[in-house]
């Protein structure tokens, strides 16, 4: 974890869990994945649990860290902060009272915002009602293609402060994409050696879907062997619109 962050919407990482299982197309090429098993091999204790070879990897396998849960309380000033940029943190093998453990760290560091993504959204649906809410916790939910756009109606039913779609790495097109209650959209392309090309039709149509809407739309990358060989222009300029901190969300 860190408290600067390479990822174009956030500033900073914290990873209070590790870990995965593969869930859907998007996981495919999991940078997470890829990333575990190095720093397995570099001995970062952390990641030294194994997970299924079938849906996981070496250094891939849920691991809860508690002595990661105070990091933020020692940071100085505010961050935006990504919740487990290397798991999930509904992952059904987090438990309930971790994921409230969690939740606490976050109502305790206001000065923080923290964005949360999940892809197992049913249980994120599931369990909602049996957590409190701070109001400086975003939660999104990734949708790739449109098998998945069923996952953000499980996100329109939780009280986050904003909820909000990770649409990337973007795999098709999303037709008929609902807004309604959601306050951030961000989009990408897929990046590295296997990566799966992206139609700059399919991110028109996000980006004025977002607009008509009034949701704020974040492009991310354009994808490729090198995430950044391409750049993040749209239509000659680069959208980075994000919802104010603390902002409530719509009804």
């Amino acid at each position: 974890m860190s408290d600067r962050s390479g990822i174009e919407w956030t500033e900073a990482t914290w990873n209070p869990t590790t870990g995965c299982d593969r869930v859907s197309a998007g996981c495919d090429n999991c940078y997470a994945l890829t990333l575990a098993k190095r720093l397995k091999a570099m001995g970062a204790a952390k990641y030294q649990t194994d997970g299924d070879p079938r849906t996981s990897g070496p250094g891939f396998g849920v691991a809860l860290h508690r002595d990661a849960l105070d990091v933020p309380k020692r940071w100085r000033g505010s961050r935006m902060v990504f919740v487990n940029s290397m798991s999930d943190l509904f992952h059904a093998r987090v438990p309930l009272s971790f994921v409230r453990d969690v939740f606490q760290v976050i109502g305790d560091t206001p000065q923080h915002t923290y964005q949360v993504l999940t892809k197992r959204s049913v249980r994120l649906r599931r369990v909602a009602d049996r957590l409190e809410w701070p109001t400086n916790l975003w939660m999104g939910v990734s949708v790739e293609e449109a098998s998945e756009l069923g996952r953000i109606n499980d996100l329109l039913g939780v009280p986050a402060a904003v909820r909000f779609l990770s649409l990337e790495p973007l795999l098709g097109p999303l037709p008929g994409l609902e807004l309604d209650g959601i306050g951030w959209v961000i989009a990408g392309g897929e990046s590295g050696p296997r990566h799966r090309p992206m139609d700059p039709a399919w991110v028109v149509e996000i980006r004025d879907a977002c607009q008509a809407a009034g949701v704020p739309f974040f492009f991310k990358q354009w994808g490729g062997y090198n995430p950044k060989a391409r750049g993040r222009d749209l239509n000659g300029r680069t959208w980075d619109e994000m919802p104010g901190r603390h902002q409530l969300a719509v009804p």
